[in-house]
């Protein structure tokens, strides 16, 4: 189970960094949501998950799980999509004033500074 864990974990974290590498915003968005997602589960997994475990200590229980990982997570989702939400309207407003979802601002500054030393001369 571990072993099937790690696989979902580094594969939600690679296809991630993929998608963040493309030159398109959406991609990029997508990509940044599939690591958190990665490292949700790895906060899930480091908190020693026990199956049919109260979180609340008694003297009667012997087997408890930790409730502090299952808080960060759920708080850390809850962040994520709000954060998700934000960035795609950025997103949107970028798309519909540029026309282009490209993220390559070095050769567009560049362009820019080469057609402006052309109109000096």
């Amino acid at each position: 189970m571990e072993a099937m864990l790690a696989v979902a974990i580094g594969l939600l974290f690679g296809c991630g960094v993929y998608l963040m590498l493309r030159a398109r915003t959406l991609p990029v968005i997508l990509g940044l949501a599939l690591i958190s997602y990665a490292v949700n589960l790895f906060l899930f997994a480091s908190g020693r998950l026990v199956i049919n475990a109260p979180p609340i200590i008694h003297a009667d229980i012997k087997h408890y799980t930790d409730p502090i990982p299952q808080a960060l997570v759920l708080t850390a989702i809850v962040i994520g999509f709000g954060m998700t939400a934000y960035i795609l309207t950025l997103a949107l407003r970028g798309l519909s004033e540029s026309g282009d979802d490209h993220i390559d601002m070095v050769q567009k500054a560049e362009n820019t500074s080469s057609t402006q030393v052309k109109k000096r001369h």
